[in-house]
């Protein structure tokens, strides 16, 4: 038996010894390509153009404002600083389109109302407001929402006026409407036909 441990140990020793000196054959590694990313959309997209509008009356603070192409007068008033506690805007449209070089005067509590000079973006319908003389007993209240003193408020009240009493068959006949003077209706006169 002891022949045989002796036998053993020898083999085992061998083999130990064979294994130890045989090289292990690692992988090589295999380099990883790096490629070239695109920039994200953003980064690479022109930025969009701005336009200057000039506000004053009740703001914290009037002056030119820089806003996006397609802001609309609230966007204008925020970039003025919002308004100030004795603002007193009246029917203004928050939500017209503004345009380069336009102005938007805010009210006071001295003298009430809000207004947007100048020319208008085009209307969603595709027709430019501004250059384009607006049928009264045809007009939607999109539309005359996009005159200059005209608020969706008053934009209602003359459709309600239209409805009651059939048809314009004047443009003075929109001082009838409650909320448009004379001097609103000095400024929407060559806008507006019957």
């Amino acid at each position: 038996m002891a022949i045989i441990g002796l036998i053993g140990l020898a083999v085992a020793w061998w083999a130990a010894s064979q294994a130890s000196a045989r090289p292990i054959e690692v992988a090589a590694p295999t380099p990883t390509p790096i490629t070239a990313t695109a920039p994200p959309a953003s980064a690479s997209a022109s930025p969009k153009p701005t336009i200057r509008i000039h506000v004053l009356g009740a703001v914290a603070h009037p002056g030119v404002v820089s806003v996006p192409e397609g802001a609309r007068v609230e966007d204008a008033l925020a970039a003025a600083g919002g308004l100030t506690p004795q603002a007193r805007p009246g029917e203004l449209n928050l939500a017209q389109v503004l345009t380069d070089g336009a102005q938007i005067l805010i009210g006071t509590t001295a003298a009430v109302g809000g207004e947007v000079r100048g020319e208008a973006a085009p209307a969603a319908g595709g027709a430019a407001r501004g250059n384009t003389v607006l049928d009264l007993n045809k007009a939607t209240a999109e539309q005359l929402d996009g005159l200059p003193g005209v608020g969706p408020v008053t934009a209602q009240r003359i459709l309600a006026w239209r409805d009651s009493h059939g048809t314009f068959s004047r443009v003075e006949e929109l001082q009838e409407v409650e909320g448009i003077g004379a001097k609103t209706l000095e400024r929407l006169a060559p806008l507006v036909r019957v």
